[in-house]
């Protein structure tokens, strides 16, 4: 899924707005999606946050305020999001925004499912266990 696959449509104008933190992503087959930061961030495709393999992905809690301080165009492919937390890493491809605007509703109902049994909120941050960290020095 983040790799850019030859039949996902291409995006025809991106527009970052900031008060109402979302993304606005307009696609060339005329769907256009408001991807809330938040959600860009809960699902980034870093490492940081899938892990290194299936079931590894770390809950992200703590983000419903999250900013974007930039965003970055990676190739003619992708875009790589800085945001307002630090988090940097995820390179956003044309086909993952595209999956991310087009399955919010599905992708908010998991994340919500995800919090709830982890006895966790979109509001507080919680610190991931040191054993979920990929290892990487930054």
């Amino acid at each position: 899924m983040a790799g850019l696959t030859p039949q996902t449509p291409q995006p025809t104008a991106i527009t970052v707005h900031q008060q109402s933190r979302v993304l606005e992503v307009g696609f060339s087959d005329g769907k256009e999606f408001r991807i809330p930061f938040e959600l860009m961030r809960v699902y980034s495709p870093s490492a940081e946050v899938q892990g290194h393999g299936p079931g590894q992905e770390v809950l992200q809690t703590g983000k419903r305020e999250v900013g974007l301080n930039g965003l970055e165009q990676v190739g003619n492919y992708a875009v790589q999001p800085r945001f307002s937390d630090g988090h940097d890493t995820g390179i956003f491809s044309w086909d993952y925004l595209y999956f991310l605007g087009s399955q919010q509703d599905e992708l908010w109902r998991k994340y919500e499912e995800r919090l709830l049994a982890a006895g966790a909120d979109r509001d507080t941050a919680t610190v991931a266990k040191a054993a979920s960290a990929c290892g990487h020095n930054h």
